[in-house]
Parts: structure tokens; sequence; C-alpha cells
């Protein structure tokens, strides 16, 4: 049964390195998935919605013939939550460390709302992903990416990364808020595990991602003093969180 990794913006499955380094002792059925326009190819005429992203990370389970364990940070919990809701055959447990993103109350980040403006998010996008790659980790590391991950990272950044983060981000802002009107109450039909890492404000507040992990009948593990990429700050007490989980569903 693999343990399935799937990442978020603007990132690329490096991010998972240090974490995959410590689980591999225990595991041997890791792996990632890039979604498209990620450190992936975007097809033309690739729907970089929510709901694109849902899909064809729904073709991709499938291909593995057996529910996976499934872990996504960033927009790649959303992708997992989101799963979880329309597929649950798929999984046989999830973990995200979004879920305060589907509370009612959330409100978008700076960056995301950047994103979401005509002409502001353009702009933005190009300097971002046109930069040199020497700035693109310096970018990263100031917002707290470990150093020689983000080299990883900002190598596969480029101009589809750009242009899939506009669609997707003024895609769900058109939406509306992610959970009004979401029966988050449905995850709970599989095991669930919320990662918690106190310093990452991008992904709602501690109530707002305590109150949905509640209604999606997950567990917590709360990452102390980590921040947005608490699997490359400190990927030991990560992969503890993962792996105690995992082990109740024994």
């Amino acid at each position: 049964m693999p343990a399935v990794f799937v990442h978020g913006n603007p990132e690329t499955a490096a991010v998972w390195e240090p974490l995959l380094a410590e689980l591999v002792a225990v595991r041997s059925d890791l792996v990632c998935l890039s979604p498209p326009g990620f450190g992936a190819p975007l097809p033309a005429g690739f729907g970089a919605t929510y709901a694109g992203y849902r899909d064809w990370l729904v073709e991709e389970l499938t291909a593995f013939g057996e529910p996976v364990d499934l872990v996504g940070h960033d927009l790649g919990g959303g992708h997992v939550v989101n799963v979880v809701l329309s597929h649950p055959h798929l999984v046989r447990s999830w973990v995200s460390d979004v879920l305060g993103s589907y509370d009612p109350g959330y409100e978008w980040h700076e960056l995301a709302r950047r994103w979401q403006t005509p002409g502001v998010g353009e702009a933005d996008v190009a300097a971002r992903f046109g930069a040199t790659a020497e700035k693109r980790t310096a970018v990263l590391v100031e917002r707290g990416m470990d150093r020689r991950v983000a080299a990883r990272v900002a190598a596969g950044q480029d101009e589809a990364m750009g242009r899939a983060v506009l669609t997707l981000y003024r895609a769900a802002a058109e939406a509306g808020t992610l959970g009004l009107g979401l029966e988050l109450e449905r995850a709970a039909a599989r095991p669930g595990l919320a990662i918690l890492a106190t310093e990452d404000h991008i992904v709602g507040t501690d109530e707002q991602r305590r109150r949905a992990a509640a209604r999606a009948g997950a567990r917590v593990a709360v990452l102390d003093g980590l921040g947005h990429w608490w699997m490359t700050e400190d990927p030991a007490r990560g992969a503890a969180a993962l792996t105690g989980f995992w082990a109740t569903l024994r």
C-alpha cells in the first residue's frame, strides 16, 4: 500500500526530499506525484482549477489499483481533501496541513489576494518565476524553506507554474470561500490527520484548523515552532507525526 505525497505552490516534489529521507527507514513504498504545472508539464487545455487537480489526482490514484496513504501539503493538501470527499475508496488514510482553509471564516493570505487581482497577479508571477534561479531560491529561503531544498525547488519554477498559479487562485476566488457549504464531515469516512505547524500563518488560525479537523474527524499533530515548510525545517519531527498516525491504522 503506497504512501503518496502531493505538494503545492510554488513547489516541486523536491520539497519532500528531507522528509522522505527520514521515512525510508520505515517504508519502502513512498511515491511523489507532481501536479501539472508544479514540477510536471502543464498540458494544453488542462483545467488548472480545484476540480481539474482533483480529477488529475483521482486518475493517478486509480492507477495504483489499491487504496493509498495520501499526504498533501499546501495546495496539494487541498487536492487530498477534495479526493477524500469525492472518491474515498481510493484512500486508506489521509494527511493535510491546510484544513484551516476549509473553515468558513478563512480569509485568503496576502500573496493569494495579489495573484487573484488582474494586472497585479501577472506582474507578480512574471517577476517571481522569471527571476534568476538565485533570486528565486532567496525568496523561498526568506519565506522559511531550507536553503538546499529551496535551490532544488527554484530550479523547477517556470512560466508554466506562474500560469497555473494565476488560473487556480482566480478560479478559487470566483468559487468563494472553500468551506462554505462544504460537507467536510464526509472526510471522516477515512482516518485523517491534520498537521498543525504553529508558525504557518497562511493556512488559517489555530482555531480554524482545529475546528475544521474536528469536522473532518481528523486527529491533530501539532508541530510547535515550525512554519509552512515544516517538512524541510524539521523532517524528523514531521516523519514522527506521520509514522505515529500510520501506526494507528494497523
